[in-house]
């Protein structure tokens, strides 16, 4: 079995990176900007829906019950990420791991994050490893539906089982259920096929 697999698909935030700060950042810059409370640490559902969920479902959670929400998505789009990026940080081993990886299946990258992850790739110099990015903006309805990850299948002419869904939280492990994809759960405890505690533990499913 381990031989057919032909691509791993990564989850962005808590996966490849910590970016945890970086969101966090952005997101009290728009509450703060419409003089709405500032975020709460130890809020941990709150925390949970900004590191897990698309853009426009966060904006929705945030602004529930507030008829400025559109103008709020609209002030979310203005916001320059780049000058957020230097609050993230790569997880340790992922650069050696895709350099190992990129020779024996596809990489891609499927997240819920919609239009700032081209520029974060290529502020790590990790665009070069990836052939392809899906991405919130490109789908009707993002994770935890099965939509993106079928695209992703889609785009490489593969089933299911001959992919590896590599996320931390339980919105990954809903789409991938949903996609028939197996998953691997990083650093995380959820029913997965495997925990990976490090990215190159993944190389052990490979000749």
């Amino acid at each position: 079995m381990r031989a057919s697999y032909k691509a791993v698909i990564y989850d962005c935030d808590g996966v490849m990176f910590d970016s945890f700060e970086a969101n966090f950042a952005f997101y009290q810059r728009i509450l703060a900007h419409f003089g709405k409370p500032p975020l709460d640490r130890n809020d941990g559902e709150t925390m949970r829906v900004l590191h897990t969920y698309a853009n426009a479902d966060v904006m929705a959670y945030l602004f529930a019950g507030d008829d400025r929400r559109a103008e709020a998505q609209a002030f979310a789009g203005t916001i320059n990420y780049g000058e957020l990026v230097h609050l993230m940080f790569m997880e340790e081993n992922f650069r050696e791991t895709l350099t190992a990886l990129q020779p024996l299946v596809h990489l891609a990258v499927c997240t819920n994050r919609s239009t700032s992850v081209d520029m974060v790739l290529e502020s790590f110099d990790l665009s070069r490893y990836f052939s392809y990015v899906m991405t919130a903006a490109k789908v009707a309805r993002p994770k935890p539906y099965p939509d993106p990850l079928l695209k992703v299948l889609d785009f490489y002419g593969i089933e299911p089982q001959q992919a590896l869904f590599v996320g931390d939280s339980e919105v990954d492990r809903l789409a991938a259920e949903a996609a028939g994809v197996p998953f691997l759960a990083y650093k995380a405890d959820m029913p997965a096929l495997a925990r990976l505690d490090r990215h190159d533990e993944i190389l052990s499913f490979f000749p």
